[in-house]
């Protein structure tokens, strides 16, 4: 019996003693959470990430210090609700900064595509406003060459040169023409077909005097124009003849007259073809560009 009792004794001892400890932290820390309002309301710092003030780190911890091997799961939860809640709005603040990084990047990344796509329009821009500046230029050059030209023909328009020269012979009293005055005249026809800016000037000239060499000079030239205008369908208002008679040229002063009669034909042309040919030129890409639709 006494050994029974001598052993029970120590064993109630030491289950008993994890109850008394439990009692002692529990009383701990119910002082603890009783201390004055004065010792609560000393002024904290709010600077943290929620805004709210630090966690308070108890200074008594119980009867175990750190750790309790004997703490009841109320007591654990209690001490770790505040930690868990702080850490929730930890998670939600930092899932709230994420959120906006998003969002400022990608309103970021909007504006920098906008900008570009405006630098890409403004260089194109640029690009069409060069290819307009040189078809204008182009076009200015075109027209001054025009002028130029226009210019030059106008100032030249009523000096004719000599082209072509010919000249038909006849037989002394006669106004008929031969086989090679015609092919000589068919010759000079063909040359002026569809052509402006000309004139044929035709001379005839007579062997004899007076009056009546005269006559027979108007009748050979006569014959001639007359030929052209026929055959050949050449405007009267193009042909100047003039009977000559026996009136001597430039290149007869030393030469010895002919017996019979002659017709010099003069094709004589100015620089009024060459100004239809520039008008009628055809219209450059960069005229095109500059025409109004």
């Amino acid at each position: 019996m006494n050994n029974r009792l001598l052993f029970a004794l120590p064993l109630a001892a030491v289950l008993a003693f994890p109850a008394v400890a439990q009692t002692t932290s529990q009383t701990t820390s119910s002082s603890d959470q009783s201390q004055p309002a004065a010792t609560q309301s000393q002024p904290t710092s709010t600077d943290t990430a929620t805004g709210k003030a630090p966690l308070q780190v108890q200074s008594r911890e119980g009867f175990w210090g750190h750790l309790n091997p004997f703490a009841r799961r109320s007591y654990v939860k209690r001490q770790t609700e505040p930690i868990r809640d702080r850490v929730n709005e930890l998670d939600e603040l930092t899932a709230g900064n994420s959120k906006a990084i998003k969002d400022t990047d990608a309103r970021a990344q909007a504006g920098i595509k906008l900008a570009s796509d405006k630098a890409d329009q403004a260089d194109q821009h640029a690009v069409d406003a060069g290819n307009k500046a040189t078809a204008a230029q182009q076009t200015a050059q075109q027209a001054t060459t025009r002028v130029q030209t226009v210019e030059t023909v106008v100032s030249n328009i009523d000096q004719y040169k000599a082209e072509n020269q010919t000249e038909i012979l006849f037989r002394a009293g006669q106004s008929v023409l031969s086989k090679s005055a015609k092919d000589a005249l068919d010759t000079m026809a063909d040359s002026v077909k569809g052509q402006r800016g000309y004139i044929i000037e035709v001379q005839g000239f007579s062997s004899g005097s007076g009056q009546t060499a005269i006559t027979n000079s108007q009748k050979m030239a006569e014959s001639v124009v007359r030929y052209l205008v026929l055959n050949h369908e050449i405007p009267v208002y193009r042909i100047y003849l003039v009977g000559m008679g026996n009136a001597p040229t430039s290149d007869e002063a030393t030469k010895t007259r002919r017996s019979g009669g002659r017709v010099e034909i003069s094709l004589l042309k100015n620089d009024l073809e060459q100004l239809s040919a520039n008008a009628g030129a055809p219209v450059t890409t960069a005229d095109q560009a500059q025409q109004p639709k």
